[in-house]
């Protein structure tokens, strides 16, 4: 008959020790009883008080390891409750072991003591009345030590009942079975691993695991996804009730609430909200204006986590120390107006700048980052950069991969999907430092549309009212030129440059110094030292030429630049700069060829704004020069980096782009012969049979985005990616269209002849080479890519129309 279980701890047996301390105890002695004590006196003291502090901190122990724990939702509340109390065993039989030796060496002071009186003699006058205290006390502290003894017997009783009723009540607590479920095939091996590895992180002890099978298949079956759930487990849980619905996403009228966010703390946050005050009335005019547009279909409210890897402390945060020493501020630039839109846009806003924040938001079990997240994501995107999305799959486990689909990635160059997918750039040679994440390309965001794989973030420059320009235009000096480089080694090596720069014009710079002028920066240039934001517009606004010299690349001042009524000049590299040349791209996710310092500028601005020229040829440069000398310009700034235009196409991303559900296929077109083998294609030839459309019989998919209607379909050149294929036809590359491309009847519509057809995985498929007939169709859609070329191929490139000044979204994507 199993034996009726003690009394608790903190009801019965630890309340026994008090009697003892109360009864026959001596009193604490006075100040008074220290001067002047004897050898005798001072031992006992000393034995007293080493006795009282013994008990002490054998009931603040006792207290400590017994205090009531809750009892949690963890299906292993048992165990965790029975390991305390085994810690506490340990305290209980350490205590009694200290009592012990103390009643010992009280016993030898004791024979000491009772030694040196009696050689004292007459000067001895009342050693028996001192033996006796003594002697009663060394009675107590056996006592104490006694009760000691028993209460480890008694929790010896309470662990070994615990326990007892633990296996009764879970039945077959350890006798757990690894099940065999073909759906389920990586459950032994999980199984096995978390035998030899359940402590190597103490998250798995955070969810109950304790070494016995029965916690494995637990852990693998209820927080994880590995195995099947125990049949005898309880799986029926209160239906919970529906989710509230949606709130819908408003515009608002009020930046402040955001600076609070925001936080403080550094100079980079500092910078940001200095940013977005500088601003906040072109955000909030630009906001009003396009809920005009929506007419009220902002759709619902999203809760969006925003954490900025780089300004954390572990990924080093070279920045914040920097931004007042001619840094680089473009990263901040394009965050600050990243907040800014998301804020105005009505979502809900989280921001982070550190680990600890970032592991508090998403709900991470305390540990090495080994196990899923404790409750389901609260949010429905997190906006993070490369340093963030890192932190993130170091301490999220399993979760990472389960919700890295709601991430948008800020990448101010671009993550072509070679270097993206794991398992072909590793075969492939694309591995670097910052690719292989498997992320859906479009969940990458560039600064500039250079990258059509990716989605197009961009960032603000200041717009000008009709009275600004105009005042611009009038107080213009026409001889007057800004460097572009706010750091000396810019400088360096362009005296022959500057000084044919400085025939034709007055050459002012604004590099960044502490003391003495840097002796890269010519005498004849006036040096602005490091100037606030504001000042620096102001200069521009004064400057007729605004020149680099092939670095930085693509930031953001350029564009301020010529919004203010600059010329922009910058350097062509022949050949471009890319990974395979060029130090500074060596390592990026990227293969693009730059041709110059600021593509954007070349590219979709371009003459009589930018002048792109060989700094290798002299009269060439110098010819220039007189040219922009004589050519008149207004300040001028694409739609898509106005306030608006960021507004408009960061809402168009939130309320299509869903990177958590997979596509549909492509909708047949209407059937035309009900003895139809396959659907015929939903393309069709183009009136002047040089592309593809969509055809007008096809079924559309009304939820698809971008509009399957806007896709045309054009075939490569073999030394021309598809990014400038569609470029040269004044379209852009949609990625999300490969999917109505990857047929073999496509090449047949463009009448390419293909002997052989064949699925494989490659960046450039599908495409066809010619020269052999054979014909390629991609077998991973993570590798659809509008990058990359070979002479080998000629490719299927999938491209669109776009909105005037809005390169992101097709005419019909708002």
């Amino acid at each position: 008959m199993m034996e009726e279980p003690s009394p608790s701890l903190e009801q019965g047996a630890v309340p026994l020790l008090f009697p003892l301390l109360a009864e026959g105890a001596m009193p604490p002695p006075s100040s008074s009883s220290f001067q002047g004590c004897s050898d005798g006196d001072c031992s006992r003291i000393f034995v007293l008080g080493i006795g009282f502090f013994t008990l002490c901190f054998l009931m603040t122990s006792l207290g400590g390891q017994f205090s009531a724990k809750r009892l949690g939702d963890s299906p292993f509340t048992i165990r965790t409750e029975v390991m305390g109390a085994l810690e506490s065993r340990g305290v209980l039989r350490r205590m009694s072991d200290m009592l012990e030796l103390l009643m010992k060496r009280m016993d030898i002071l004791a024979r000491l003591e009772n030694g040196t009186d009696f050689h004292k003699g007459d000067e001895a006058r009342f050693p028996l009345d001192r033996f006796q205290p003594a002697a009663g006390l060394m009675e107590r502290i056996q006592a104490i030590a006694q009760n000691v003894s028993d209460i480890a017997i008694k929790v010896d009783q309470i662990l070994r009942n615990s326990l007892m009723n633990a296996k009764m009540g879970d039945g077959r607590r350890d006798q757990c079975e690894v099940p065999r479920d073909p759906k389920y095939p990586d459950c032994a091996g999980k199984v096995e691993w978390m035998r030899a590895r359940w402590t190597s992180d103490p998250c798995y002890a955070f969810f109950g695991v304790d070494g016995t099978e029965c916690s494995f298949l637990i852990y693998l079956s209820e927080v994880e996804w590995f195995c099947p759930p125990l049949p005898w487990r309880n799986q029926t849980a209160a239906p919970s009730p529906p989710p509230p619905p949606r709130a819908q996403a408003a515009f608002r009228s009020n930046l402040a609430p955001l600076l609070e966010l925001v936080g403080t703390g550094k100079e980079s946050l500092s910078f940001m909200k200095k940013r977005i005050r500088h601003l906040a009335q072109q955000w909030l005019r630009a906001a009003r204006r396009l809920e005009q547009k929506l007419k009220g279909q902002q759709g619902d409210q999203k809760h969006i986590l925003i954490h900025i890897g780089f300004l954390t402390e572990e990924s080093g945060d070279v920045f914040s120390p920097r931004v007042l020493k001619g840094g680089p501020l473009g990263e901040m630039v394009q965050w600050a107006d990243i907040l800014a839109a998301l804020f105005l846009l009505g979502h809900s806003l989280k921001v982070t700048v550190s680990l600890k924040e970032l592991q508090s938001n998403l709900g991470v079990p305390p540990g090495r980052g080994n196990c899923p997240l404790t409750n389901p994501l609260p949010f429905d995107l997190i906006y993070t950069d490369y340093h963030g999305l890192q932190q993130m799959k170091q301490h999220m486990g399993l979760s990472f991969k389960k919700y890295r689909c709601r991430v948008r990635v800020i990448d101010t160059f671009g993550t072509e999907p070679a270097y993206n997918h794991e398992e072909y750039a590793t075969l492939r040679g694309f591995r670097t430092n910052w690719g292989y994440w498997n992320l859906h390309p479009s969940q990458f965001m560039t600064m500039f549309p250079h990258t059509p794989d990716n989605s197009f973030m961009g960032f603000v420059s200041e717009e000008l009212n009709q009275t600004e320009r105009q005042r611009i235009k009038s107080n213009k000096v026409g001889s007057m030129a800004v460097v572009y480089g706010k750091e000396a080694s810019i400088w360096k090596g362009k005296e022959k440059f500057l000084a044919i720069l400085n025939k034709y014009m007055e050459i002012h710079g604004t590099v960044y110094y502490e003391t003495q002028r840097p002796p890269e920066v010519p005498a004849f240039v006036k040096n602005h030292g490091l100037l606030p934001q504001h000042e620096f517009q102001q200069l521009l606004r004064k400057a007729k030429l605004f020149i680099g010299f092939g670095f930085p690349y693509e930031g953001p001042a350029p564009l301020e630049a010529i919004a203010n009524g600059c010329v922009f000049l910058q350097a062509r590299f022949n050949p471009p700069h890319s990974s395979l040349n060029h130090e500074f791209f060596r390592g990026k996710p990227t293969s693009r060829e730059v041709s110059s310092q600021h593509p954007y500028a070349e590219d979709f601005i371009g003459k009589p704004h930018v002048w792109t020229v060989d700094y290798n040829n002299s009269e060439e440069f110098e010819a220039a020069i007189k040219t922009i000398l004589r050519t008149q310009v207004d300040p001028y700034l694409p739609y898509e980096y106005t306030c608006e235009g960021m507004l408009e196409r960061i809402h168009a991303y939130i309320q299509h782009q869903d990177f958590c559900t997979m596509p549909s296929p492509p909708p047949p077109a209407k059937a035309q012969s009900p003895a139809m083998q396959s659907p015929p294609s939903p393309l069709a030839l183009s009136p002047n049979a040089t592309h593809l459309v969509w055809s007008p019989s096809a079924l559309r998919d009304p939820h698809a985005w971008p509009p399957a209607d806007s896709l045309q379909v054009w075939l490569s050149e073999g030394r021309h990616s598809c990014t400038e294929t569609c470029r040269r036809r004044g379209l852009v590359c949609e990625p999300t269209f490969f999917r109505f491309l990857n047929k073999k009847e496509v090449f047949l519509q463009l009448s390419i002849t293909c002997d052989s057809t064949e699925y494989e995985m490659n960046h450039l498929y599908p495409a066809v080479a010619e020269n052999v007939h054979e014909c390629y169709l991609q077998k991973e859609p993570l590798l659809f890519s509008c990058a990359g070329h070979n002479t080998k191929y000629r490719r299927l490139c999938p491209c669109r129309d776009y909105r005037e000044g809005q390169v992101a979204l097709c005419r019909d994507c708002l």
